[in-house]
Formats: structure tokens, C-alpha cells, sequence
């Protein structure tokens, strides 16, 4: 959760229970209130938030506690032995380990006589305030072991951040306080709040590559190569399933496609491991609302991990019940992201239900339909990725990306219709126009992901989008750029095919009309590009032709039906 992300959750909360919280840590709070705030949201509570002022915990411990406020402590090593804060510089004179322990075990004596406080403990770096390397690091194990000792949930050291300290007395790095914030609420809640269900993507998370496009023998999930993390993450969520969690799958995609590498063997987890796999093309959000209405439990009980942040922000704005957790893009990540997945249930002895649970829910959500509900408006976070498209003519010169781009997309394909480079050639030379865009935002670039091409009539011949850049609006931009550029099409040589759902719901618009007696559909420009023209503003839009003068020459002439 970031500060954008948060705001939002905020603003469309609706109400709930309140929750009262005093909330103690060695540093300023201001970066943390409207994190705590969304965090209480999502678990459907309205905060009302008081922080201790900084450097006043031990004097606070003296006061007794308030009656309705569940007191959070975040200590850092500086709360036990007030001598290791960096802002007071290293100790002139060497400290003794035997006092320092000695004062780090009164202090939380005292702290542990306030029995209903939740206490959660950073092991950040400690100035080298005692002469003996070796003591220095038994006194950071000491404070470990006394942080324990009061019951603490232990964080990753990695969450302080020296320069923030430093420089805004914030102790814990802009980039976790999202966690810190749901570490509290939780807490407050009466520790971990214990999940029910995982929702989970499957291309890119459940397994390596897209299936619709690589096909199920080119996906990769063993304990080998790239299909490594994925192997991992599928016995993890095995493990999972058997201590009585429940796992679901939505995924952008048709059923047998999605089903496909369970029936072929490629898994470790069976198909029958899930409650539900639901495979469509509609709102994310309102598939997994759809399932917890089904299986009568709140939204809160559900954990989605998906590989993409488009996704996540999809569902984290609509249901902000949910916990959203990003697959990670990067091995060394996976180890933090199966330990906060597997934080967030917590599961006692099974008796004979829990291992029932799979099958009778499997019974309930059998037939399911997916829902058609409409999901959020995701404007500002589009904004907030700042993308960037690089639009490039390829009517000369080479195209061999925009070929492969044409014969291996399936789901956001024009007609499904394979075309040889000479084929390609041939429209070129009667006087067709091809072009391909470049997609790169703030998390890196995608590389080329789009290819369309026109014939010398404005009939547009083939138009793809790579499934990795869905619901980013670059469809609706690119087209809205072509007609305000002087390219005119006016019909398109649209065929269905049992894959191409995706760009049956593009052409579903005012600004399209069906010619099937024309083999295709008419597109009225300009209508498409004045109802479009808020999706190209998302875009920071570069054009490159073959000439590398930046221009598009003529325009296209326009028709009024297919030849």
C-alpha cells in the first residue's frame, strides 16, 4: 500500500466500528497516519488515532492507560537502552554490556505490567556503543531476546531507515509504511488477523509465461530454471490448503486455457486443490466478490496475489477488505513474500472438517458463474504509473517484431488470422502503413507490445495487444493517436475467434457498428477519439517513423464500407 493507494482506500470508506488507538514509537508520526488509517479501513474499522509525543514513552508508562484505547508500541533498541539513539551521536565512553542489559530488562519489566498493550519491535542497527565488537552484537541479541520475552512481533530490520531517522525522525523507510501500518492495526485487532481464502493469478504467478500465447508446453513451474519461484509458491500454497485454508484461482483467460496445465500434468497442485478457478475477462474485483458471497464470508478473510499492480489496484480500490500481495518479479523477493503470505493464517489442530473444507466448498461453487460487474475506476493510478508509448511506423525497414507480435497474440487479436513477413510485404507495398508501440512506465519497460496494420483502402487488417499491458487503456490510446495523427480507418476486418474475447468487449462501443455482410466492423473516428481522448492523456506519447523526422506523411484516405 502506498500513499496514493491509501488516500484512496480513505476517501472510499463508507463507515465502520471505531477503532481507538494510542500508538507509541521513537519518532515522528505524521508519515504513518493516513497509512494507519486506510489499514483500519480495509479491516472495515474508522481509526481515531492518538500518538505519543516523541521521547515521552517512559514518562507515558508512569500515566495508567486509557480505558477504551489499545495501546501499540513499535520500540526500536533506543527504547530499551536510551544511550543507542543515533540522533545523540555514539557514546563518548565505552558502556559496560552488563549495565546496558540491566537497564534494557527494567524497562521492559515495566512495560510488561501493561498487560493489554501490543507491542511490535525493529531490530534496527545500533551505534557501536560498547568497545567489544562481540558485545555489541550479544547486546543486539539480548534486546531480541527481551523484545520476545513482552510477546513483540519481531519486523525485518531492513524497515529502518537511517537517513529518514535522521533526516524527518521518521524511523521506518516511506516504502514500508503501508506494512507498518496493517502490523498495527492488526495488533490492535487482537494480533494477526487470521485469513480464510487465497485468491490467486495464474500466468506469471501460478507458473511462468502466458499460456493463451506460449501454450501449455510453453509455461514453465518446476523446481528447475524459471519455473522455479512459481514450483515454490505452488507447494506453498499446498502446505497451505492442508492446514484448512481455502485456494481459488481467477484469471484473465478462457477456461480451458486456464485449465489446461492442471489437466495436462504441469502442476504440482491439482485442479481439485481448489474451491474455485474462474476464468473470464470482467472485473477482477467483482469475481472475488462474487466468490465471497458465495462461500458466505467477509472480505476480509481474502489474501489476492497477483503479478500485476494494475490488477492489484483493481481489486485493493474496489474491495479494500482484501489484502493484495504482488507475486514477486525477482527471486531473491520470494522468501519475504511467502513469509508475509504464510503471516497472514494463522490455523490450530485440523479435526475432520478442516480437511472436508476443500470439497464442500468446491460443492457450493459448483456452476458458479463469473460475475459481469464493472470494476474501478482506475484513472489515478494509471496516472501515477506515468507511462510512456513509443509509437513507431515500421512500413519500411524492419519488422520483424510486429510479425512475431501478429502471429503469437491471441486474446486481444483483430481476426486471428496468421500472416507471413511476405504477406505483410505485399499490404506494404500496395500502399498499407504499419506501425508498433513501445510501452515503459515507472516500474521498467515492456518492451513492444502492440502491432497494427492497415491497407491501402483504411481497412484495418491486423490489430494486437500483448495480455501482459490489459487494462492499461493503450488500445484506446493508440487508436485515438492514429486518428488524430490523419490516419483515418474506418472498418476493420474483425473476425471472432474462440480467443479473442478481449477485443469483442474493445469493439463493444457506441463508436463501432456491425458490417457482417461486409465481413467486419465500421468504426465512426471521430467519435472513438473524442470518447477517448482522457485514455490518451494518460500517456506521454513519443513518435518515431522510418525517416526519423517524427511525422506520419499523408494520411490514410478514408471509406465508408469494406471493399
Amino acid at each position: 500500500m502506498n500513499f496514493l493507494e491509501a488516500q484512496r482506500i480513505v476517501r472510499a470508506f463508507t463507515g465502520g466500528l471505531e477503532l481507538r488507538l494510542l500508538v507509541a514509537l521513537s519518532g515522528t508520526a505524521n508519515p504513518l497516519e493516513i497509512f494507519l488509517r486506510a489499514a483500519a479501513n480495509k479491516n472495515e474499522r474508522a481509526a481515531k488515532i492518538r500518538f505519543l509525543p516523541f521521547n515521552t514513552l517512559r514518562q507515558a508508562l508512569f500515566a495508567p492507560p486509557t480505558a477504551d484505547e489499545q495501546e501499540v508500541f513499535l520500540l526500536l533498541p533506543w527504547d530499551f537502552v536510551p544511550a543507542l539513539d543515533w540522533r545523540s551521536g555514539v557514546p563518548q565512553e565505552s558502556l559496560s554490556f552488563s549495565d546496558v542489559a540491566a537497564e534494557a530488562d527494567a524497562f521492559a519489566a515495566h512495560l510488561a505490567q501493561r498487560s493489554d498493550a501490543r507491542v511490535l519491535y525493529l531490530p534496527a542497527p545500533m551505534p557501536p556503543a560498547l568497545a567489544d565488537p562481540n558485545d555489541n552484537a550479544r547486546l543486539s541479541a539480548h534486546l531480541l531476546s527481551v523484545a520476545h520475552g513482552l510477546g513483540a512481533e519481531v519486523l525485518s530490520a531492513d524497515w529502518f531507515s537511517l537517513a529518514n531517522y535522521l533526516g524527518s525522525g521518521s524511523p521506518v523507510g516511506g516504502m514500508r509504511l503501508g506494512q507498518l501500518a496493517e502490523k498495527v492495526v492488526a495488533a490492535a485487532l487482537g494480533g494477526r488477523v487470521s485469513r480464510k481464502v487465497i485468491v490467486t493469478d495464474l500466468d506469471n504467478v501460478l507458473w511462468h509465461g502466458v499460456v493463451g500465447e506460449d501454450g501449455v508446453e510453453g509455461i514453465a513451474c518446476g523446481p528447475e530454471g524459471v519455473g522455479f519461484p512459481h514450483f515454490i509458491y505452488q507447494t506453498m500454497l499446498g502446505r497451505l490448503e492442508r492446514d484448512g485454508v481455502l485456494l481459488t484461482a481467477v484469471t484473465r483467460n478462457d477456461s480451458d486455457l486456464a485449465l489446461g496445465p492442471f489437466r495436462a500434468g504441469k502442476t504440482t497442485l491439482s485442479e481439485e486443490r481448489f474451491v474455485s478457478i474462474v476464468a473470464s475477462y470482467e472485473a477482477k474485483s467483482a469475481q472475488i466478490r462474487e466468490l465471497a458471497s458465495a462461500l458466505n464470508l467477509g472480505l476480509d478473510a481474502f489474501v489476492f496475489v497477483d503479478d500485476n499492480p494494475i490488477e492489484l489496484a483493481e481489486v485493493g480500490t474496489q474491495l479494500p477488505g482484501v489484502l493484495c500481495l504482488q507475486f514477486p518479479t525477482a527471486e531473491d523477493a520470494v522468501p519475504a513474500f511467502l513469509d508475509q503470505l504464510n503471516g497472514q493464517f494463522i490455523n490450530g489442530p485440523k479435526t475432520d472438517e478442516d480437511r472436508e473444507r476443500t470439497a464442500m466448498y468446491r460443492r457450493r461453487l459448483q456452476g458458479i458463474a463469473p460475475s459481469s460487474l464493472a470494476g474501478a475506476d482506475l484513472t489515478h493510478f494509471l496516472q501515477d504509473l506515468h507511462m510512456s508509448l513509443v509509437i513507431q511506423e515500421r512500413t519500411r525497414g524492419d519488422r520483424t517484431r510486429a510479425v512475431q507480435l501478429i502471429n503469437k497474440t491471441n486474446q486481444f487479436n483483430l481476426n486471428g488470422e496468421r500472416l507471413t513477413d511476405e504477406e505483410v510485404g505485399r499490404i506494404l507495398e500496395d500502399g498499407g502503413r504499419l506501425f508498433t508501440a513501445s510501452l515503459s512506465d515507472r516500474t521498467g519497460s515492456h518492451g513492444e507490445i502492440l502491432a497494427f496494420l492497415i491497407n491501402s483502402a483504411g481497412v484495418v487488417e491486423s490489430f494486437v495487444l500483448s495480455c501482459r499491458v490489459f487494462q492499461r487503456r493503450v488500445e484506446h490510446a493508440f487508436l485515438t493517436w492514429l486518428i488524430n495523427s490523419g490516419c483515418r480507418p474506418h472498418a476493420l476486418r474483425f473476425t471472432p475467434t474462440p480467443r479473442n474475447e478481449p477485443f469483442r468487449q474493445f469493439i463493444n462501443a457506441p463508436s463501432f457498428s456491425n458490417a457482417d455482410d461486409l465481413g467486419g466492423v465500421l468504426l465512426d473516428a471521430d467519435r472513438f477519439a473524442e470518447d477517448n481522448a482522457a485514455s490518451l492523456s494518460l500517456f506521454e506519447v513519443t513518435t518515431l517513423t522510418n525517416d526519423s523526422s517524427g511525422q506520419l506523411g499523408q494520411p490514410t484516405p478514408a471509406i465508408t464500407s469494406l471493399p
